[in-house]
């Protein structure tokens, strides 16, 4: 079982979350150049952020539907990124997740440690009688994966690997603002194909919960 260093930054804005990302991967990277060795440290970010929607590097510039006065007016911004995977959303009331750890500590591979991700979430969801799974083609976690027409999909996951010692993460939706993805096609599938945990239940979900059960979660698929 990990025992992984969790960081709660409570609402950033995405930029300064990212610079906060690069420095600490590059102070495990820099460490295992000096070292020759894995390194033990790791940083476990949890976070909201303001409205801003995030494309990948290998991301498809058409999912983004909106203009930049659009997006001025929704109080959202928009950057290109360098993790994988296509156009993402991120808000208040989304849980996201950035591990900054070392894979070769762990003994895992960028495969097997995206699933443990996605283990952790499915995990998460099932404390609210929520049966989530993967969607072959697609990461992320899904509701009805297996679905032609009711597959929705409630996390996002995109990672980058530096020398083995990652950053980015998933983005949980909990109590997220889902007209929001109405202007992009997330991960190159139509909006319709999204939901939240508040969503599924018709309720508000304590934040501060998700995030303890997902940190439980978290430890123990690694």
């Amino acid at each position: 079982m990990a025992d992984f260093n969790y960081v709660d930054l409570g609402l950033k804005e995405y930029k300064a979350c990212w610079d906060y990302q690069e420095e600490r991967l590059q102070e495990l990277t820099t460490q295992k150049r000096s070292t020759g060795k894995p390194t033990a440290d790791n940083h476990f970010i949890l976070v909201e952020h303001p409205h801003v929607y995030t494309l990948g590097k290998s991301g498809d510039e058409a999912n983004m539907m909106a203009n930049a006065e659009f997006l001025k007016k929704i109080e959202a911004t928009y950057f290109k990124i360098n993790r994988g995977g296509d156009i993402t959303y991120h808000g208040p009331g989304q849980l996201v997740g950035y591990p900054i750890i070392d894979l070769e500590h762990y003994k895992i591979g960028v495969r097997e440690y995206i699933e443990r991700m996605e283990d952790a979430i499915i995990a998460t969801v099932a404390e609210y009688g929520l049966e989530a799974g993967r969607k072959e083609g697609a990461t992320g976690v899904w509701l009805q994966p297996d679905h032609k027409v009711r597959a929705r999909k409630i996390c996002a996951i995109g990672v980058r690997v530096s020398r083995y010692v990652t950053m980015h993460g998933f983005a949980l939706n909990v109590n997220t603002d889902m007209r929001y993805y109405n202007y992009i096609n997330p991960c190159g599938f139509a909006s319709s194909a999204v939901t939240s945990i508040q969503q599924e239940l018709g309720k508000e979900i304590s934040m501060d919960e998700v995030k303890e059960i997902a940190k439980k979660k978290f430890n123990e698929a690694y």
